[in-house]
């Protein structure tokens, strides 16, 4: 039976997705380019037997538009006979692009495959590919959702109220991210890029009491009166930042790897992926955890290692609340509320990160989640070789 292994799995460093950030001047072309040259370099593998390249971004609009994996991969280099495509399943649109390539890999479609993923919300702001007015749902979301959807931050501010989580809770667990990601070494799988060696929104000197001090970021009298359970307890401090970056994982079977002198870093052993609430919307990643742990046959004891996405401090400490999981054990080298939330290319930047945890930490078995808009959830179980 065919599996599916990553052999290389590269990233940039994670810029501030702002125009005095270190990688705004860097057309999101370019900067997923680079990542796809460093990752072909570091294997050693000639480019023209890449079978596709899977790549995610979510606002594909302008300069992300077009289908920005294939202008990447030309851009690289690369011969042009190499497919490539783009994908958008919100916030894990690169986690679900090393799915595609994983399942392909497995099912005999593809036998070495790229999948990555970048943002630069510097150059193409996030809800850019919304024009001013438009209705991206439609009448019929609207009728079955009385009174509409509403904004991620509020979705993480209805997920505090109903796990019943403090503001002290939540800033506490954005204060360990930054301390977390400041002592890290990420050196193995950064790809540097623009003067740029290290995540640029990590912020060492974070502390509780500093983060105290900011104003709620959603507080809004229509959404009071709507859901009068909110405290307003989210802040730019205990959730994600806006950042540029792109990653990248090269996947392939255990034997097409033997026979190309690739040392395997993990096997992607499950998948798993759900719909939940939209109007909570963040919560997807507890019932995708309870499925990828029963399609593996394995428990929540048996992991080693879990990342889950930082988009909110709330929806970790939620899923830990249902899960149980061991804190220890979760985004042991910080996450995105300290080295930032490329969307596009989060999934693949996790995912690097994890199989270098895995390596450090003598890890077997590791989860990756992530919740994305619209009330959805990718789950990835990865298993050591």
């Amino acid at each position: 039976m065919r599996d599916a292994v990553i052999v290389q799995a590269v990233r940039t460093p994670v810029g501030k997705g702002k125009p005095n950030g270190a990688l705004a001047g860097v057309h999101p072309v370019e900067l997923l380019a680079h990542t796809l040259r460093t990752l072909v370099e570091r294997s050693g593998v000639d480019p023209a037997l890449v079978d596709d390249v899977i790549g995610g971004t979510v606002d594909q609009v302008g300069e992300q538009a077009m289908n920005t994996t294939r202008y990447a991969w030309l851009s690289a280099g690369f011969p042009d006979s190499v497919p490539a495509v783009t994908v958008d399943r919100q916030c894990g649109s690169s986690q679900q692009a090393v799915h595609f390539a994983a399942q392909g890999v497995i099912a005999g479609a593809y036998d070495l495959v790229v999948a990555c993923g970048v943002e630069s919300m510097s150059r193409v702001p996030m809800w850019s590919n919304v024009p001013p007015g438009a209705d991206p749902f439609g009448p019929g979301v609207a009728a079955r959702f009385s009174g509409g959807l509403v904004p991620q931050g509020v979705s993480a501010e209805l997920i505090a109220a109903k796990w019943s989580l403090s503001r002290e809770q939540m800033d506490a667990f954005a204060t360990s991210s930054h301390a977390k990601a400041a002592a890290a070494d990420f050196s193995a799988e950064l790809a540097p890029i623009a003067g740029l060696d290290h995540d640029e929104s990590v912020r060492p000197a974070t502390t509780v009491e500093v983060l105290a001090g900011l104003k709620p970021a959603y507080e809004d009298p229509v959404w009071t009166e709507r859901f009068p359970q909110i405290d307003w307890s989210v802040t730019a401090g205990n959730a994600s930042p806006i950042n540029d970056g792109a990653a990248a994982v090269l996947i392939t079977t255990s034997e097409n790897a033997a026979r190309l002198g690739l040392r395997p870093l993990a096997r992607l052993h499950s998948f798993a992926v759900t719909g939940s609430d939209p109007v909570l919307m963040l919560t997807g990643v507890v019932p995708a955890t309870e499925k990828v742990l029963k399609r593996a046959g394995l428990r929540l004891d048996d992991i080693d290692l879990f990342e889950v996405n930082e988009a909110f401090a709330s929806v970790v400490l939620a899923w830990q609340q249902e899960t149980g999981a061991d804190p220890a054990r979760v985004n042991v080298k910080g996450g995105a509320i300290a080295l930032g939330h490329p969307l596009g290319a989060s999934g693949a930047r996790i995912m690097t990160t994890l199989v270098n945890a895995m390596r450090e930490r003598g890890a077997r078995y590791a989860l990756q989640t992530m919740c994305e808009a619209g009330g959805l959830a990718n789950a990835t179980i990865l298993e050591a070789l």
